[in-house]
């Protein structure tokens, strides 16, 4: 079973910028396709992003221009880079190892001044 260990969530101000980390340990980490998402407070989880172990990415339309996920297989980290920062964007961010279905248990980011 691959680990999957969210960090760097936060209170940040609107138009602020955050990093968030996720270090998956065991497994080959450089095949696997690995998503961030996301779950507003008493709303659905929905996908952010997602980086193969090609590093090709996607990202949500709205989020497109502001977040950039990328990945170090080296450490075995992916990374989302949250620029300008809007209140809208508060949730608990969730790493996916979609190869192995594998979940982190969240990270928690608030936008608000």
């Amino acid at each position: 079973q691959v680990q999957v260990v969210e960090s760097g969530g936060g209170l940040v101000q609107p138009g602020g910028s955050l990093r968030l980390s996720c270090l998956a340990s065991g497994g080959a980490f450089n095949i696997y396709t690995m998503g961030w998402y996301r779950q507003p407070p008493g709303k659905q989880r929905d996908w952010v992003a997602s980086i193969t172990g090609a590093h090709k990415t996607t990202h949500l339309d709205s989020v497109k221009g502001r977040f950039t996920i990328s990945r170090d297989n080296a450490k075995n980290t992916v990374y989302l880079e949250m620029n300008n920062l809007r209140p809208e964007d508060t949730a608990t961010y969730y790493c996916h190892n979609i190869y192995t279905g594998d979940w982190g248990k969240g990270t928690l980011v608030v936008v608000s001044s």
